[in-house]
């Protein structure tokens, strides 16, 4: 089965094409701007697993990440981040965050790490 995928950045750009590069590697992805926009998708349909960036406007990477796992607690979420730190890679762990990596990061790692999340939610889920 192919997970589907939720893609979450406020960088247009990077967005589209980290998307585009996704599709071609055969995953079904659906690209927002924003954590308010994930948080609404998220209500109305299932995704397996959540690529999102720490760093955006109105509602950061970790608030979106504390909403989704009261809302959506079985989605597994990759952070992406620009600044890693170890007090934000603790945080991120912490509140249920399955990993996180650094951007720009390659798309062969992003997709590994896709793949090691969607495999423990259906391992989870007796799949």
């Amino acid at each position: 089965m192919t997970p589907k995928v939720l893609l979450v950045d406020d960088e247009e750009r990077f967005r589209a094409t980290l998307a585009k590069m996704l599709r071609a590697q055969g995953l079904e992805v659906t690209a927002l701007g924003s954590g308010r926009e994930a948080l609404e998708e998220l209500n109305n349909k299932a995704y397996d697993v959540m690529v999102l960036d720490v760093r955006m406007p109105d509602m950061d990477g970790i608030a979106t990440l504390t909403e989704i796992k009261r809302i959506a607690p079985q989605v597994e979420v990759i952070i992406l981040t620009g600044h890693a730190s170890m007090d934000a890679a603790v945080e991120i762990m912490n509140l249920g965050g399955y990993d996180y990596l650094l951007k720009p990061c390659p798309v062969e790692d992003l997709m590994a790490k896709i793949e090691s999340a969607y495999e423990r939610k259906t391992a989870r889920e007796g799949k």
